[in-house]
């Protein structure tokens, strides 16, 4: 055992000497960061507290008061843009997948599937999202459809689904067809039919090089989810817009908007990280 201890690996005096270099850039770096973040907020914050405006800012949308007494409706309201984009999150993978799938079908066979994929992404990336949801939130419920709900909370829910599918199918056609054509020609050497094939060797390769990208798209959804407020739906920012006309003090806005951000930030810290550690960092452009 002592004979062990004895012959272990020590780093030799040249290497002591670059890690503790290595440690000292470090410290340096996090020390100029600090001080330069500490400034830069610094000055802001001199602005917009020295601006003539800020008293009545200050009033009317920083008001403690008024933050504790909305929070608990605001809070409830953002339980409902949870559950929207939870949903609607599922329906869109399924939705944007089997477009994308349509999209990259080859032979003259299959041109309708790829003219009907082609014409849906053309069309809804060429809408603004708030007109599709004013379009389907009023017009949806206007065609009484047998079997479907009237109500706006569907309907925008609807619109949402639509939209995003569109942009994620891109998403998915880009992963789709990064893929090298030898992995399909391989799999169909070993006998696997063009579905399985797509299912077992393309889309898994796919799918871990389009997450970052999804991930992205899955904060955007967070955020947008807000937009169903427009319908009448109370969410977050509807339920803000009730407090705020109670006695026209615009904090709870400032809650929803706190609200979302604790939501959101997280989420994409996590969707950095795992780019990282994937390797995407700075290679985002072509994915």
């Amino acid at each position: 055992m002592t004979h062990q201890v004895d012959t272990a690996w020590q780093p030799s005096p040249v290497q002591r000497e670059r890690d503790a270099w290595r440690r000292r850039r470090t410290v340096r770096s996090a020390v100029l960061a600090a001080v330069s973040t500490v400034l830069v907020l610094g000055a802001v914050a001199v602005v917009v507290v020295s601006s003539p405006g800020w008293q009545r800012v200050q009033e009317t949308y920083f008001d403690w008061d008024k933050a504790v007494d909305s929070f608990p409706a605001v809070l409830e309201g953002l339980w409902l843009n949870i559950r929207v984009m939870a949903i609607c999150a599922v329906l869109i993978v399924a939705l944007s997948l089997a477009i994308a799938v349509m999209r990259t079908i080859r032979g003259p066979v299959a041109f309708p599937l790829r003219l009907v994929g082609t014409a849906y992404v053309d069309v809804f990336r060429g809408l603004p999202l708030l007109l599709v949801i004013f379009l389907l939130g009023f017009g949806g419920p206007a065609l009484s459809l047998e079997g479907l709900p009237t109500s706006a909370l569907f309907w925008g829910c609807t619109a949402l689904v639509l939209s995003y599918s569109a942009y994620v199918a891109e998403v998915f056609r880009a992963g789709i067809e990064s893929v090298h054509p030898s992995q399909r020609l391989a799999g169909r050497s070993l006998g696997l039919s063009y579905g399985q094939t797509l299912r077992h060797v393309v889309l898994p390769q796919a799918w871990r090089r389009v997450l970052p990208p999804l991930m992205n798209d899955l904060v955007s959804l967070q955020k947008d989810s807000g937009l169903i407020a427009v319908l009448g739906v109370i969410d977050a920012i509807r339920a803000a817009q009730i407090e705020t006309a109670i006695d026209f003090n615009y904090t709870p806005y400032v809650v929803a908007g706190a609200l979302f951000c604790c939501l959101t930030i997280p989420m994409a810290r996590l969707t950095d990280r795992y780019a990282r550690k994937k390797g995407y960092h700075g290679a985002g452009g072509h994915l």
